[in-house]
């Protein structure tokens, strides 16, 4: 598990955060690495999400030392009224700029650090080296651009590093982070104001509608 435990400032409140599956599975250390690192990043800048890891870890800790005893109702009620605690929450990580400290190892210090690469209509990418099963890369979208119309096979995790983007009715700005699965077809837009740098990771190819994307697609491994 990437450790979180130190302070970095966000300007702005946090409204979208982890689920409780991915967060029950990062405490119990079976996330594949790309999504590991995603949501070590989100971390070190939510403390709601932050505090509820470390719920999670504490409930973890119970059960082993509990392993021997039968899973009676008391030790269930034991094991779920940690959730209902107020647990402080760690300190934040400490980050260079923009880049949270979870990803300083992965592109080598800050946003000067990342080598990206052109992949159309203005935007970015940088492809982190990351165990296989899921690929996490950076994404730099010009203020205004919006992204290719596009579905999924599998799931999705985009977190916001700097600037912010519009999906339907739904706002992301630094630290909010959208989940999408199969069930999610959209077109992110980045916001007006400033160009919008993400890490975005992915279990499976992107199912896009337009044909020109569709062709590109295998030279760019989104």
């Amino acid at each position: 598990m990437i450790d979180t435990n130190t302070p970095l400032v966000t300007a702005a409140p946090i409204k979208h955060h982890l689920d409780d599956a991915t967060l029950m599975a990062y405490a119990a250390g079976t996330l594949k690495e790309a999504f590991n690192l995603i949501v070590a990043t989100h971390l070190s800048l939510c403390d709601t999400c932050r505090a509820s890891a470390q719920a999670y870890d504490a409930v973890g800790g119970a059960l082993l030392d509990d392993e021997a005893t039968p899973l009676t109702k008391g030790l269930l009620d034991q094991t779920l009224a940690f959730l209902d605690d107020e647990f402080d929450a760690p300190a934040r990580h400490v980050g260079t700029g923009d880049i949270p400290a979870p990803l300083h190892s992965y592109i080598g210090g800050d946003l000067e650090s990342v080598r990206w690469r052109p992949v159309g209509m203005g935007v970015k990418q940088a492809i982190l080296r990351t165990s296989k099963g899921a690929t996490a890369r950076l994404l730099s979208i010009p203020a205004g651009a919006a992204m290719p119309d596009h579905g999924h096979n599998g799931t999705e995790m985009t977190l916001v590093l700097k600037g912010a983007f519009q999906d339907d009715d739904a706002y992301f700005s630094r630290g909010d982070l959208e989940i999408a699965d199969s069930d999610v077809q959209h077109i992110p837009v980045a916001d007006i104001h400033e160009d919008c740098i993400c890490l975005a990771v992915t279990d499976a190819p992107l199912r896009f509608s337009g044909f020109l994307p569709r062709i590109w697609q295998k030279f760019i491994r989104i």
